[in-house]
């Protein structure tokens, strides 16, 4: 074993088996799974891929020329097919496919059936506005039906689709249309958020002053203004009713190559600027298939809501792609968590009776601040399995999560995966995985993972790689093939760098520490940022925490720690000294934080990522870097005030 590249200093002795009575029924009851995908791997990926409709079967498993693959060469399939006229003929045409709840409460449910004859209209609604096979579509639109119809609409005809998050500025609407050269734009005159209407049509059309490629804009009247208000374009701008109204009830959709393009996704996460990841639509339907009937454990009767909006990975392959093309009944819900109260979520899980929920841990970390007594005020005895996803999660919010929300009985799938990745790589297996807090414990069958230290060897505490190719990985950086090559190939020739920082057990786990980008060194000490925050978090007064390393003249680097305290709990010079020797015993006392900083809100992306690059201007006295992508600019403002009018002091 080499030298560590990362330090792994906390440590988690908690384990928690599958209950016998969920092991019992689940799909995957012994980890044979692992051996066999192992043994056979091109084997078990082309067993898998039986279980969708392919208009042909494939030639050839996998061609990998790194750090370029293939997958199910020769073979035709189209992703919406698989996610809507394969149920039609069954007895699922009348099962619920979607219950949709909007914010100020309304609700709408579409069956199997009705989803396919809408897909099937607003696909010839694309084609009537001369949108072909090849051509991009963007979407940017709020939580709504509409927006999983015309997601699957372009996967029907072959357009590939390039979703933009409703919560996105203009400017970064117009980025993303003019990466993809976008023919068409898909929105509404808006949505709502936490009370308040989020002009969508405003955002476009200052956009759009900017895109050329567009030619058509589909106007979804969501209601949030009255229809003669919207401002429309004559010759660019209809009405997605209208245009409904008349279309054609049938589609006949296109036998898409298993390597055809089915969407692009920018992404920019907390550095950069974004890419557009490209993923293909074969082995992604695949991927995506699988993991979800294997990490949810989904059966028929259940009631399935991942609380992510569409307009992020999450959202593509686990509430549209997965979940269809298992026959999943989906929640979608439109709004924010605290909208009216504080228990909007857990009043929807009761109401529909909702069976599984994927959540993030930024969520979860809400919850837990905002106090108990919200889940309390419901059932949910429904809830059989619970999930989280996008960033590590802290042990205790962990804890939090089983004991609260799960009521100690149901098993908790910690997830990690990309973007890039297209489909869930570490993860539990619900029936046949012991649960760790804070650990997403195994690869999924047929991920072969690794964590290596500078040179590329085999470690404890390191960089996370990915070692062997899997079905649904993105194929390339939209327009930019050298950016793909040198962003996830370079550093390790051969092998996937996931820009994250892991540590793996003795027993064969991993636990995520965060991106590498937020790996400390303090003293010649390299710590992972995760590690304290998951020790500060631990304490009973912390709800949420993001640490950095500032520069020390001494030690090279000094750990600082924003802290947000649950509401019961006040920030004081005492409270200080308290956490700082919380972590010193959790972990040692080389982590001892040299400042903690109490903050209301930490700075987040759109998709409740911390952006600890920003917290690190801030310590350092630097000009703020990019903000376009935070939630809410006005929280770094505040932030930066209240840091120097301390630290000047």
């Amino acid at each position: 074993m080499s030298k560590k590249a990362i330090e792994t200093l906390l440590q988690e002795e908690r384990v928690f088996c599958p209950p016998e009575s969920f092991r019992s029924s689940a799909h995957v009851q012994s980890d044979r799974v692992y051996e066999e995908a192992k043994k056979d791997f091109e084997g078990f990926w082309a067993s898998t891929a039986e279980s969708l409709h392919w208009f042909k079967r494939w030639e050839k498993v996998l061609e990998w020329t790194p750090p370029f693959a293939k997958w199910f060469l020769g073979g035709k399939i189209n992703a919406c097919y698989n996610c809507v006229d394969r149920h039609i003929s069954s007895w699922r045409r009348n099962k619920a496919a979607i219950i949709w709840e909007g914010e100020p409460g309304e609700n709408q449910v579409l069956t199997y059936y009705d989803l396919y004859r809408k897909v099937s209209k607003f696909a010839n609604v694309l084609k009537s506005l001369g949108v072909k096979k090849g051509d991009r579509v963007t979407i940017y639109l709020p939580m709504i039906p509409e927006m999983v119809i015309s997601v699957l609409a372009c996967a029907r005809i072959g357009a590939p689709h390039s979703v933009v998050f409703g919560g996105f500025s203009a400017e970064s609407l117009c980025d993303r249309i003019n990466d993809a050269q976008a023919k068409v734009l898909i929105t509404a005159d808006g949505g709502f958020r936490r009370g308040n209407v989020v002009n969508l049509k405003y955002n476009a059309d200052k956009a759009l002053q900017n895109c050329p490629t567009v030619k058509n804009v589909v106007v979804v009247h969501r209601g949030v203004m009255n229809a003669t208000r919207v401002p429309m374009t004559s010759g660019r701008d209809v009405w997605w009713h209208q245009l409904m109204e008349n279309a054609p009830l049938y589609c006949q959709p296109e036998e898409m190559d298993a390597e055809d393009i089915l969407y692009i996704l920018h992404t920019s996460g907390t550095t950069g600027k974004p890419k557009g990841v490209v993923h293909t639509t074969g082995g992604y339907m695949v991927g995506t298939y699988i993991t979800t009937k294997w990490v949810f454990d989904l059966k028929d009767e259940d009631v399935y809501w991942c609380t992510a909006d569409i307009g992020w990975v999450t959202g593509h392959s686990y509430i549209i792609y997965g979940p269809l093309a298992n026959g999943a009944t989906v929640v979608m819900y439109e709004g924010a968590p605290n909208y009216p109260d504080k228990d909007r979520f857990w009043t929807i899980v009761e109401k529909y009776g909702v069976t599984i929920l994927y959540t993030a841990p930024t969520a979860i970390r809400a919850f837990m601040k905002w106090g108990d007594e919200y889940p309390k005020r419901h059932d949910l005895s429904s809830l059989r399995l619970l999930g989280t996803v996008g960033e590590p999660i802290n042990p205790e919010a962990w804890m939090w999560y089983y004991q609260n929300i799960g009521g100690g009985r149901c098993p908790v799938v910690d997830t990690w995966w990309q973007t890039e990745t297209g489909m869930i790589l570490i993860t539990p297996l619900p029936g046949v995985t012991s649960l760790r807090p804070g650990s997403a414990t195994r690869p999924f069958p047929g991920i072969e993972a690794e964590v290596v230290d500078e040179a590329g060897k085999p470690t404890d505490g390191g960089y996370l790689v990915l070692t062997r190719p899997w079905p649904a990985m993105l194929r390339t950086i939209y327009g930019d093939p050298q950016r793909y090559v040198e962003q996830y190939w370079k550093r390790f020739p051969g092998v996937y760098f996931t820009g994250d920082g892991c540590k793996k057990g003795e027993d064969g786990y991993f636990w995520l520490l965060g991106r590498v980008d937020d790996v400390m060194s303090v003293a010649g000490h390299r710590m992972s940022t995760m590690e304290v925050e998951s020790a500060l978090v631990d304490h009973p007064a912390v709800a949420e925490a993001a640490v950095i390393g500032k520069s020390h003249e001494i030690k090279g680097q000094a750990i600082a720690a924003f802290v947000t305290l649950k509401s019961s709990f006040k920030g004081s010079v005492e409270m200080v000294q308290k956490l700082r020797e919380h972590v010193a015993q959790k972990i040692g006392p080389i982590a001892r934080p040299d400042d903690i900083f109490f903050a209301h809100e930490l700075p987040k992306t759109r998709s409740g990522k911390i952006m600890r690059r920003l917290l690190r201007d801030i310590a350092e006295g630097r000009a703020l870097g990019d903000t376009t992508t935070l939630a809410d600019p006005s929280v770094m403002a505040m932030l930066k005030q209240k840091y120097e009018e301390k630290y000047e002091a």
